[in-house]
């Protein structure tokens, strides 16, 4: 499950000793206060520890380097901030004998054009470009701020901070995730196919489990179960549930207390289920209002087996801290070559759907299993507002990781339709069809109600390696 734990970053103020050293001590007062502003934790060496509380020689760097090491599992990334010209190999160095893997945001401090006599001179606009090719020579990737030089009391620089702490989620957050896949891949769908190898060669774990033996453990559990009762209540306050038999509101609540001991049990995340068409035929409920609920609390679920498409709204719910959804590009929006309806039969978060939902059967289903054994959908039309998409895909044929991800904005244009279901506009929206259908992406995409893109581009792309295309994210947007 994604947690809001406070974020801490290791501090490596550059310094070089024939540039002014006071710069150094009220950039790194100015830095320390930003960061406690605005909630985030610093570990930085003490003002006494170096000639100037900064980092210019090899002894400074591997002081530097040692006190990261020491508290390396409180880390979540590395800011390096320049008051002045800094030491490119002190910087580089302090980071190579900390050992850590993490990201690095490279900050320089701004020079004012009546402050460029010796005694005030910073030089951090040349001294960053030499810190950022010292990194590039070590193998150290790092983020840099939206603009070359920033006045860390500036709202630019604050969106600067909370993008790159995004972005430290989603790299750190992936890294050891946990998987639970109940049921077997739906066999007409060979799109949501994956490898399980290149995943763990990534450090993402998949454990699966039958689908007969989540049903025989709910076997085991009475209607009359407190569990039950509790569960049950849970589901009518999440949910309208007035027409919902009584019968399929126990179901759930017996899916839901199985699934969760299941993970808890396995130290799992995030989940995917089989929902086409066994657990209707042999169980009698849809699973979409237990995913729902669990991706409502951040714990990202998707239906149809779709291992990737969970990490792909897992990486978005790390990022934006809100839930993620899995759904299909599903129609073109009439004539309008920027909108497309995006749509599930009905297992997205509350959060993200306009009022209170309603569990319904599945009218997809009920022709094939008949409508008493496919209750569980969820029934409401995505919030109007901003959004990021992205699908992650392990590409087999060439044994890489790979991921597109952009933004856009779900309309209130007019629509009349069954199951979860939005309007999205996206710029470009043909070019991306092309991009999906020419590189062999699936139907799936995630999405969440926040503009996450860059961090998430950020994440996957410069830190994880893997190979992301950017639809459109500002100077980010690149092709496969």
């Amino acid at each position: 499950m994604v947690t809001e734990k406070k974020s801490k970053l290791g501090i490596i103020i550059g310094d070089r000793g024939f540039f002014p050293r006071h710069l150094i001590k009220s950039g790194r007062e100015s830095i320390l206060k930003i960061l406690s502003r605005e909630g985030i934790d610093a570990l930085i060496l003490n003002v006494e520890d170096t000639a100037s509380g900064g980092v210019e020689s090899l002894g400074d760097a591997r002081k530097c380097g040692e006190l990261f090491k020491q508290h390396a599992g409180e880390l979540d990334g590395i800011l390096v901030s320049l008051p002045n010209f800094g030491d490119e190999k002190a910087v580089a160095n302090s980071i190579r004998f900390s050992g850590l893997k993490l990201p690095v945001l490279v900050h320089a401090f701004h020079d004012t054009p009546d402050k460029m006599t010796g005694e005030n001179r910073r030089d951090a606009f040349c001294g960053k470009i030499s810190v950022c090719n010292n990194l590039r020579q070590y193998g150290v990737p790092f983020t840099l701020t939206k603009n070359h030089t920033t006045d860390p009391d500036s709202d630019d620089f604050k969106e600067d901070l909370h993008r790159f702490i995004a972005t430290c989620r989603v790299v750190n957050g992936l890294k050891g995730l946990r998987i639970g896949a109940v049921g077997a891949r739906p066999a007409a769908f060979n799109t949501v196919r994956y490898s399980e190898k290149m995943l763990e060669h990534y450090g993402i774990s998949v454990e699966p489990l039958d689908l007969s033996e989540i049903i025989g453990m709910i076997d085991t559990i009475s209607d009359n179960d407190p569990q039950v009762t509790e569960k049950v209540r849970e589901i009518e306050d999440y949910a309208v549930t007035r027409n919902v038999p009584a019968l399929a509101l126990v179901k759930m609540a017996k899916l839901r207390i199985v699934i969760e001991k299941w993970m808890n049990e396995n130290g799992l995340q995030i989940l995917t289920i089989q929902c086409w068409t066994a657990m209707e035929q042999y169980f009698g409920i849809t699973p979409c209002t237990v995913m729902s609920m669990l991706s409502d609390q951040l714990i990202a679920s998707a239906c149809e087996t779709d291992v990737v498409g969970a990490i792909s709204m897992y990486a978005l719910s790390l990022a934006s801290q809100q839930a993620g959804m899995l759904l299909d590009w599903n129609n073109n929006y009439g004539e309008d070559l920027e909108k497309a309806v995006v749509f599930h039969c009905g297992n997205l978060p509350s959060q993200v759907l306009e009022g209170r939902p309603e569990i319904k059967y599945s009218e997809i289903f009920a022709d094939s299993v008949g409508a008493e054994n496919a209750y569980g959908t969820i029934a409401g039309r995505i919030k109007e507002g901003p959004f990021t998409f992205c699908r992650v895909s392990t590409d087999d044929l060439n044994g890489t990781m790979r991921a597109y991800i952009g933004e856009g904005r779900f309309t209130s244009d007019p629509m009349k339709t069954f199951g979860c279901y939005g309007v999205a506009e996206i710029p470009g929206l043909q070019d991306l069809m092309k991009i999906i259908c020419n590189n062999g992406f699936e139907h799936h995409v995630a999405a969440t109600l926040s503009r996450v893109g860059s961090s998430v581009y950020e994440a996957l792309d410069k830190y994880l390696g893997w190979d992301v295309y950017s639809h459109y994210i500002g100077p980010l947007a690149r092709g496969l």
